[in-house]
């Protein structure tokens, strides 16, 4: 499993990419698709939703269950990438380029790790 360096990550299994306009696109971890298996629907916000950290965004459903989704910072959806709504399965294929959605506004964030704190957390 690969934990991307540039990236922030929660203990809920999501990642945070900090952009340089000030807005973050968040996604599901490697480790997280892995758990779920092959995803086959994806439920996303609208565009202006707030979200809040800590608190579920959407879902995805796999053969296996569905999960909530959290977002690890609190902020307004800029925007969602409508590709995943018809390619769930893109976030198995490739969990760190098939980001979920964009906040912008951000406040809040949860205690967010890095690569390495990441890959010991789901060691444990």
């Amino acid at each position: 499993m690969t934990y991307p360096e540039n990236l922030k990550y929660a203990k809920s299994h999501e990642w945070v990419e900090f952009l340089e306009d000030g807005s973050a696109r968040i996604g599901m971890t490697d480790y997280a698709q892995d758990q779920m298996g092959d995803l086959v629907f994806v439920n996303l916000p609208e565009p202006e939703d707030e979200v809040t950290a800590g608190e579920a965004f959407g879902d995805v459903e796999s053969v296996k269950a569905v999960s909530d989704v959290y977002s690890p910072i609190t902020g307004v959806v800029a925007e969602i990438n409508e590709d995943l709504l018809d390619s769930p399965e893109s976030i198995n294929s490739d969990p760190y380029g098939a980001w979920m959605i964009r906040v912008s506004d951000i406040g809040d964030q949860e205690e967010l790790m890095s690569a390495e704190e990441y890959e010991e957390f789901v060691k444990e």
